[in-house]
């Protein structure tokens, strides 16, 4: 996930309220304004006189910015830096083993920067997709200027939903059985989705369905789309940042991954994680060589994603029908990808 920093040099707190507002991550002041911009808003406060501000117009300034990133400093390029000064740093970066590294929701700092690492100024969309499409990876921090104030909220709404597409596959139902009561995750997010979009979650990280979150409403019962009634306390679900994480691990304020039936994806903030016992069903499905199996409660609104985009109820689901999921590697360790021989069934 990327850091957006907003740049308030000068001071102008109608801007600064703005940028908060567009959910900014941090703010960049004058040290004498630290104090009163951490006022405003939990967030985190760097001073600008503790930052180097470098503007790159020559093989000096390119040298500066490297002697700085090794002394572990936040150092800002400003506006008008070129792509290959900027490749030449961020190679440094990672042959030094230095990153930009995010301490999210901090308090206000007036110290040293809780940043360490490359960061590029982009006051507009096109700048802002350059900064993070710059050797394939880019850069983590983008300091949005005064310049792109009029554009805040465009720029921090793409950069944080800037997360990969994520291919789905066609998978074809091959079982379905009540199997008793089991406990089982609902995860109710500070978001609300579309029918077509939820968690991809199940027995094995190598096999996950798209379990639609609850968009649909029927005589019986409202529809919550913030919800999504994810699954069995020991499923995994695919998170941000290619990583994974059992359901009963998912708490309040947790980030978790969103997906649609297109594979686009999001992240959305978890509001509360409820684990209730609850009647339950094994689905079980096939795609191409691969077969996983996931367990979800055993109720109406518990819905699977067809390739259309349809939301599925589990109680409708046959044998034979066809549902979005996903495949991969089974390897993980503590949620992260490892290479390793293992078998989930």
């Amino acid at each position: 996930m990327r850091t957006v920093l907003f740049k308030a040099v000068p001071f102008v707190k109608e801007e600064v309220t703005l940028a908060l507002e567009s959910g900014v991550d941090g703010l960049l002041v004058p040290a004498a304004q630290v104090a009163s911009a951490a006022s405003l808003a939990r967030t985190q406060v760097i001073a600008w006189e503790d930052v180097a501000d470098i503007a790159l117009n020559s093989k000096e300034d390119e040298a500066d910015a490297a002697e700085a990133l090794d002394a572990g400093r936040l150092v800002v390029l400003r506006q008008g830096w070129e792509i290959i000064p900027v490749e030449n740093l961020l190679a440094h970066v990672q042959v030094k083993g230095r990153g930009s590294k995010p301490v999210p929701h901090s308090s206000s700092i007036s110290g040293k920067p809780a940043l360490a690492g490359l960061a590029l100024e982009a006051a507009t969309l096109e700048e802002a997709h350059l900064a993070i499409g710059i050797l394939e990876t880019g850069v983590d921090v983008v300091v949005v200027p005064p310049a792109g104030v009029g554009h805040i909220k465009e720029l921090v709404a793409s950069l944080k939903s800037d997360t990969p597409t994520m291919p789905l596959c066609e998978a074809r139902i091959t079982e379905i059985r009540p199997v008793g009561m089991g406990h089982r995750v609902c995860v109710d997010t500070l978001s609300v989705f579309s029918k077509g979009q939820g968690m991809l979650v199940g027995n094995s990280a190598a096999f996950t369905f798209l379990v639609n979150a609850e968009t649909e409403a029927n005589e019986y019962v409202a529809s919550r789309p913030f919800r999504i009634n994810a699954g069995a306390v020991h499923a995994y679900a695919v998170m941000p940042g290619d990583t994974t994480t059992y359901l009963e691990e998912v708490r309040a304020g947790k980030e978790v991954l969103v997906v649609s039936h297109t594979g686009e994806t999001q992240v959305a903030v978890v509001g509360r994680a409820k684990v209730e016992k609850r009647p339950m069903l094994l689905l079980r499905a096939q795609c191409g060589g691969a077969e996983g199996a996931v367990f979800l409660q055993n109720a109406e609104t518990i819905r699977l994603v067809t390739p259309q985009g349809e939301a599925v109820s589990v109680v409708n689901l046959k044998v034979g029908d066809t549902v979005l999921c996903r495949t991969d590697v089974a390897g993980r360790h503590f949620g992260m990808r490892i290479e390793e021989e293992i078998a989930e069934v």
